[in-house]
């Protein structure tokens, strides 16, 4: 079946001014940038401009080495997000579900919480050396937090009409669990998740930073080292780039599998 322009449908520009405002923003800020460098007189070495940017991203991309960095923080973030998620899961579950549980912990998650994750990068290093293992455990500790507050509010949102009639009707607690409270707790969890892949690549980056041979974090510090500063936002573009790859991926498996929820209040933000 051929697609042709009578069949094709149509968007209405009314309903989702975005599709039409978010690239006319974009335009306008590079051209501005573009043109206001030279006219303020601002060295490139200070603030580079777009069109010097596409070239440091070019060569970049065009260099095998570049995709070894790239490789390694890929890695470094997917690992500490599944081991983050994981131990999340399993913790905020056991915490939801049993009340004498969460008495006893919950003060000391609370404690550790409070302290900035970005500080306990170099003892990581000292404790898991300069490679892949100690970024996946800060990957892992920045991505947990977020995923955890999610899965325990996200259990106790179950409707308590539901949960009580389920249990008039003898249903076991596992039954409860898995009919009433763990659908209810797909949306946060998947909002968790959003927040949770998007800061485990953060918390890849900061292990490279205080500590590392290789990944996107080191090469960052390296183009710092040398003024690049073109290559430096080069860096940067490609990292944010890989932000929206995850994050949307997140969204699409989130709408597949959680089609019948509405936006939620992300928490632990």
């Amino acid at each position: 079946m051929h697609l042709t322009p009578m069949n094709l449908p149509r968007v209405d520009l009314k309903e989702r001014p975005e599709l039409l405002l978010v690239p006319a923003a974009f335009v306008v800020v590079m051209l501005g940038w573009e043109f206001a460098i030279p006219a303020l007189g601002v060295d490139d070495y200070v603030l580079p401009r777009p069109s010097q940017i596409v070239d440091a991203l070019r060569t970049q991309l065009s260099d095998p080495l570049f995709w070894g960095h790239f490789r390694v923080t890929v890695l470094e973030s997917l690992y500490g997000f599944l081991l983050g998620v994981g131990a999340a899961l399993v913790l905020g579950t056991v915490i939801a579900q049993v009340r004498l549980v969460e008495r006893a912990f919950m003060p000391y998650i609370v404690a550790f919480q409070t302290v900035p994750k970005v500080a306990l990068a170099p003892l990581f290093v000292v404790w898991f050396g300069f490679g892949m293992t100690s970024k996946v455990v800060m990957a892992a500790v920045i991505s947990f937090f977020p995923m955890l507050v999610n899965v325990i509010e996200g259990l106790r949102s179950a409707d308590a009409d539901r949960v009580q009639m389920l249990t008039v009707f003898g249903a076991s607690r596992f039954q409860v669990f898995r009919m009433v409270r763990l659908p209810s707790a797909l949306p946060f969890v998947f909002a968790g998740l959003d927040i949770g892949i998007v800061f485990s690549i953060l918390g890849a980056v900061v292990g490279e930073f205080i500590g590392a041979k290789e990944g996107l974090g080191y090469l960052l510090l390296q183009t710092n080292y040398n003024f690049d500063i073109a290559g430096m936002f080069a860096v940067l573009v490609v990292l944010s780039v890989l932000g929206l790859i995850a994050h949307f991926i997140i969204r699409l498996v989130h709408k597949r599998l959680v089609f019948w929820s509405e936006e939620n209040r992300v928490l632990g933000a």
